[in-house]
C-alpha cells in the first residue's frame, strides 16, 4: 500500500524527534516506505529542500550530512503524483477553505483523498485536518 508522504514526515528523519512516540513513528514512516512505496505531489522536494537549507541555516546539519540524506530520499521508492495542476486546482482550493490549509498542505490532503491512501505527516493542523476529512494519519491506532 502506497502511502502519501508529507515533507515534515521525511525531514523528521534528517533530524531527531524529542518526542518518543513521535521517533517512533518516524522509524515506522521510512520502514514502510522501504518495504513498499510511497507517493508526494510535485510540491514535495521542493519543501523538502527549503527544509534542509532552514537546517543548515540554523546550523541543525552540516551540509555533508544534508547531502547524505538527500542520497538517501533519492534511493527510497518515492513516486510523484503528476496530476494536472489545473485538474486539482479546485479541490485544493475547496479543501484549503474547510480546514483553513495553505494550499501547500491541502495539496497533501487531496492526494490522500484521490489516492485514497494515509497520509504521513508531523504537522498537526494537517493531521487534524486529514482526520476531518475521513483520511487515516499513519501512527494513528
Amino acid at each position: 500500500m502506497t502511502l502519501i508522504l508529507d515533507a515534515s514526515a521525511a525531514l523528521s528523519w534528517m533530524m531527531d524527534r524529542e518526542n518518543a512516540d513521535e521517533a517512533r513513528i518516524s522509524f515506522e514512516i521510512l520502514f514502510h516506505i522501504q518495504r513498499g512505496s510511497a507517493t508526494v505531489p510535485l510540491l514535495w522536494f521542493t519543501e523538502v529542500l527549503n527544509g534542509v537549507l532552514v537546517a543548515e541555516r540554523r546550523s541543525l546539519i552540516a551540509p555533508q550530512n544534508a547531502t547524505a540524506f538527500l542520497v538517501l530520499l533519492e534511493a527510497l521508492p518515492i513516486d510523484l503524483d503528476r496530476a494536472a495542476s489545473k485538474l486539482v486546482a479546485s479541490p485544493v482550493l475547496s479543501l484549503a477553505r474547510a480546514h483553513n490549509l495553505t494550499a501547500y498542505d491541502a495539496t497533501y490532503l487531496e492526494l490522500a483523498a484521490r489516492k485514497n491512501a494515509p497520509l504521513a505527516t508531523f504537522d498537526q493542523k494537517l493531521a487534524k485536518a486529514a482526520r476531518s476529512a475521513g483520511i487515516s494519519v499513519f501512527g494513528d491506532n
